[in-house]
């Protein structure tokens, strides 16, 4: 099974993959800017694992922003087996950049905190990151957890919740998220939502609209990784999707790799 850079070293080699290129990103906006939340709508999709449907979570100045100052500064996405380490597979095609923390960012941030309640701090959250893809390239099956021999080296912990949120879809066919071990719904008005056009044992496809977003806990009670969490970004067919992820680990992650915070 192939996991989603599993130790804080692997970590931190995609930061320095993607900060090489920070200074060709778009400087700060005005130092005016207020920071203001979007009246987005939640739709509990499953109650075990945790998973949730978001729209309107990233508007749209937010999204124009996002793929200004990243402009120029995508590469190949890293990826890992779990034993080999960190690296360039087939099992992912895409390109991805890490996300300079402006005070835009730095909203988006605050937004994703709030939405998990006032008990997760701001070091928990990894930097974000945007994935780009176009015309057949994907992410094959995996989890955002990590296995246990990697969090044991990982004093941040592991993965405890993931956004996925939409921030281009542009003329866009295919490129859906799955989950392939949620059920089918069995209300029609998820169809706003999900491709209800997916066979059955296929599991759950939820519809890449821009601005929208799916969140999800990862890990069970007891901490372990729940494999109902394994998901794929499904092969683009036509046009181009870009994509954000937003990670909030079990632990303090290292200012080295965050950046130094100002604010709670």
């Amino acid at each position: 099974m192939l996991f989603r850079l599993p130790s804080l070293l692997a970590c931190l080699l995609f930061t320095a993959h993607s900060n090489g290129e920070q200074s060709a990103q778009a400087p700060l906006p005005d130092e005016s800017y207020t920071c203001t939340h979007p009246p987005y709508k939640v739709h509990v999709f499953s109650k075990s694992p945790l998973v949730i449907y978001i729209t309107h979570f990233i508007t749209p100045e937010e999204r124009a922003h996002l793929l200004d100052i990243t402009a120029g500064t995508f590469s190949s996405s890293l990826a890992s087996s779990g034993s080999s380490g960190p690296g360039i597979y087939n099992t992912r095609k895409s390109q991805s950049t890490s996300v300079q923390r402006t005070p835009i960012v730095r909203c988006i941030e605050t937004r994703a905190l709030r939405f998990q309640g006032f008990d997760v701090p701001r070091t928990h959250l990894e930097p974000l990151q945007l994935v780009s893809y176009t015309q057949k390239q994907s992410f094959h099956y995996h989890t955002d957890w990590f296995p246990v021999e990697a969090v044991a080296a990982d004093h941040s912990g592991n993965r405890a919740s993931s956004f996925f949120a939409y921030v281009q879809a542009q003329n866009l066919t295919g490129g859906g998220t799955n989950f392939p071990l949620l059920d089918a719904p069995r209300d029609e008005r998820w169809c706003d939502y999900v491709d209800c056009d997916e066979e059955i044992e296929k599991g759950v496809t939820f519809r890449p609209v821009e601005g929208n977003a799916v969140f999800w806990m990862n890990l069970l009670e007891d901490g372990r990784g729940d494999d109902r969490t394994l998901h794929a970004g499904l092969p683009v067919t036509s046009g181009n999707k870009v994509g954000m992820n937003i990670w909030t680990r079990q632990g303090v992650v290292p200012e080295e790799l965050r950046g130094t915070d100002t604010d709670d």
